[in-house]
């Protein structure tokens, strides 16, 4: 009999990942009559997980509705590199936007991470959560000057980081390349044990979770309803839209689109095949790699993008694109071996300024979503629960605007 945790999983991904159930898992069970509550959260990946464990804690009353295992969609896919740099480099996002506002785009993502690793701590979750610096290495059009550039403009923004020249660089980390910026502040997480702990402890302060299918959303009255797939309805003051990137109709967004990538994770490596500090590696050039070590010392190791979403096309590219990422692998560490432990690939959003999209769905009061989360997606789904945190508790802060759903598409 198959596993159904390495075939595809409802079209969002094929494969698996090196990642396990985490010890908290709770389980969802089907609603058999119609229930009220103060947010229904309709998807129970990570940034349903953030929402339910967030909105809990400031007392809500909050069901968490998904029709598969919570966490075994896209959440499953990620390789969790829980970074505060995002998709676009500070001096892009300032050429759409201005400097001040990208940096304090920039600001707040640094400040998520710090607060996502926080709320970790606070909450035990057993989830191989650590601390680990970014190595953002040169690639393609981005040389030495370009990340010496951009390098200065952190610095004027307030973030940390450090340009290194090639001998530094090889010195320090073994990376064959022109520059790089290290830079402290991020981390790494087992994305599934992640989830499972929030959810957790979410359900340790009564939240529900419902294994079933949204099917219908009517907010047009003095509340909300979401109908379910089994027949029941679930009434709450507030809908939520945690879907990963499966969006509804009613979600109408220009800036967002799915794409498709690939992961590989090998077998535990020597150490010596490893990089000094195990920092999350990426590239500064468009069509970007990236990689990772596990806890048992595996490499993981993504990229090789593609600019569509239909998942047979994408299982087809399966076999091409593993031994791609394999040579890609091989050239930046030619010491490593190369034997895969798992291969998967996955659907994931982005959007054209690299910035998500939370906030209320226009024109339905009652209806608030979180989407398109690009590479630094974990970060976002933690940002996303304080902001919409925040406009649940009927506030709004002026930075808010930078990532609401209708804010205008950068020309």
């Amino acid at each position: 009999m198959l596993d159904p945790e390495t075939t595809r999983h409802d079209d969002l991904r094929s494969g698996a990942g090196p990642w396990r159930p985490g010890l908290q898992r709770p389980r969802g069970r089907a609603l058999e009559r119609d229930t009220r509550c103060d947010v229904a959260i309709v998807g129970a990946g990570i940034t349903g997980a953030f929402l339910a464990e967030h909105l809990t804690a400031l007392g809500l009353e909050v069901v968490v509705i998904d029709r598969e295992r919570e966490g075994f969609g896209s959440t499953a896919a990620s390789t969790a590199m829980l970074q505060w740099e995002i998709d676009l480099s500070l001096r892009e996002l300032a050429a759409l936007y201005g400097f001040e506002r990208a940096a304090e785009i920039y600001r707040l993502s640094f400040r998520a991470v710090e607060g996502l690793s926080a709320l970790v701590g606070d909450l035990a979750v057993p989830c191989s959560f650590v601390r680990r610096d970014t190595v953002y290495l040169a690639a393609g059009e981005v040389g030495p000057r370009e990340l010496l550039d951009e390098a200065g403009l952190r610095a004027k923004a307030g973030l940390p980081g450090q340009w290194v020249e090639h001998a530094a660089l090889m010195a320090a980390f073994g990376f064959d390349r022109a520059a790089a910026i290290v830079s402290p502040g991020s981390a790494e997480a087992d994305p599934l044990c992640l989830c499972h702990g929030l959810l957790a402890a979410a359900a340790r302060r009564g939240a529900r979770l419902i294994r079933d299918e949204a099917v219908a959303f009517d907010d047009a009255g003095r509340s909300a309803a979401v109908s379910l797939s089994g027949g029941a309805t679930v009434e709450a003051a507030h809908i939520v839209l945690a879907t990963g990137y499966v969006m509804p109709d009613c979600i109408d967004d220009d800036l967002h689109s799915t794409s498709s990538s690939w992961a590989i994770a090998t077998v535990p490596q020597p150490p010596q095949a490893l990089w000094p500090g195990a920092a999350l590696v990426w590239e500064a050039s468009r069509d970007y790699c990236y990689c990772r070590t596990t806890p048992e010392g595996r490499i993981v190791f993504g990229g090789e993008d593609e600019n569509f979403a239909d998942p047979d096309r994408r299982e087809r590219l399966d076999p091409a694109k593993t031994e791609a990422l394999r040579a890609r692998l091989r050239a930046l560490r030619p010491g490593a071996r190369l034997e895969l432990d798992r291969a998967w690939s996955g659907a994931f959003g982005q959007t054209a300024d690299g910035l998500p999209l939370i906030g209320r769905v226009p024109g339905r009061p009652r209806l608030l979503a979180a989407y398109g989360y690009g590479g630094n997606g974990i970060t976002f789904s933690f940002l996303a629960s304080r902001l919409l945190g925040g406009l649940l508790r009927g506030g709004e802060e002026r930075w808010f605007r930078h990532f609401a759903i209708d804010r205008p598409r950068p020309a």
